[in-house]
């Protein structure tokens, strides 16, 4: 499907081979998987160093104090959302990362490496078996981790598919300045 085929106004559903992708492509960092009706993104689920537990929840608690005190501080990452999950299996406990967001593997990569990097804000995957203490200066080695415990979708869903974040913040915009046009007419 071409940019010029999807249709924002009808739903669309994308079932995604188990490779991830329809024909192999490489990126910078590897495969490159395609643009879904949801736009992009990865989901990862990996073993949380015993212990820090607290520590992901405080990072939480410091990812929305940045974003309380600077709505815009996510911004290079062209976001639609996050989700983080803990869970146990057995005795271990696990951590799932859910991002979706409106640039590629690649640029979504270097762009979280460049902004925990320069905000100060580290991420919470260090607190992640294995993941790597050099993710500052060598950001295939984060992709490396995010790749190896990456859980692939196989059916991805959009009720208005294909739209980034930034046209959907245009349009309600858009919709705010009508209506106050409207409610002034009256």
């Amino acid at each position: 499907m071409t940019t010029t085929d999807q249709d924002w106004s009808r739903p669309a559903a994308m079932a995604i081979p188990k490779d991830g992708y329809f024909e192999l492509e490489r990126g910078r960092y590897g495969p490159v998987f395609p643009r879904t009706p949801a736009c992009y993104g990865f989901t990862i689920i990996a073993k949380v160093i015993p212990g820090r537990e607290e520590a992901i929840r405080e990072h939480g608690r410091t990812i929305q104090s940045a974003v309380e005190a600077n709505p815009n501080v996510l911004d290079p990452l062209k976001l639609h959302f996050l989700r983080w999950q803990l869970f146990p299996i057995g005795d271990d406990l696990y951590f799932q990362y859910q991002g979706i967001f409106d640039t590629d593997f690649d640029k979504y990569t270097e762009d979280a490496v460049m902004l925990f990097s320069q905000s100060g804000i580290a991420t919470t995957f260090e607190n992640l078996e294995g993941f790597p203490e050099d993710w500052r200066d060598r950001p295939e080695g984060f992709v490396e981790f995010v790749r190896k415990h990456h859980v692939p979708s196989f059916l991805e869903y959009g009720e208005y598919p294909y739209v980034t974040a930034q046209e959907i913040k245009k349009a309600l915009t858009l919709k705010a300045a009508f209506s106050t046009m409207l409610d002034q007419m009256q």
